[in-house]
C-alpha cells in the first residue's frame, strides 16, 4: 500500500472554521475518498500549518486521478479556498506529494 503525505497553510484566524468543516465533512466527499482507495486518512494541525497523511489501497496515481476527476472534490476544494492556502501539483491536480525520508515500522 502506497503512502501519501501533503501539507498546506491555514489563513489567519481560520483554524476553528477549518476544524468545523472537517467535523461536518460531506458524505459524498467520504464516498469519493473511499472510491479512490484512500484509507487511514488523518489531518494534523501545528499552528496554521496543516499536514495530511493517507494510504492508497489502489496506488497514489489511482487516488490522485479519482480525486482530480471528481466534481465533488472540485466543489470541496472551492469550499475550502477561503480558509486555507493549498498548492496543487500541475500534473495531478492534487497536493504535491511530500518526500518521505524516514519510516519506522
Amino acid at each position: 500500500m502506497e503512502k501519501y503525505a501533503w501539507k498546506a497553510s491555514l489563513l489567519s484566524g481560520k483554524r476553528d472554521e477549518y476544524v468545523r468543516r472537517h467535523n461536518e465533512i460531506w458524505q459524498e466527499m467520504k464516498d469519493v475518498l473511499s472510491q479512490a482507495g484512500i484509507r487511514n486518512y488523518s489531518i494534523w494541525l501545528c499552528g496554521n500549518e496543516v499536514f495530511g497523511y493517507y494510504e492508497c489501497e489502489k496506488g497514489i496515481e489511482f487516488a490522485a486521478k479519482t480525486q482530480a476527476d471528481s466534481p465533488v472534490v472540485a466543489r470541496w476544494n472551492e469550499y475550502m479556498r477561503d480558509v486555507m492556502i493549498m498548492e496543487s501539483d500541475p500534473v495531478t491536480g492534487a497536493q504535491p506529494l511530500l518526500e518521505k525520508v524516514f519510516e519506522f515500522n
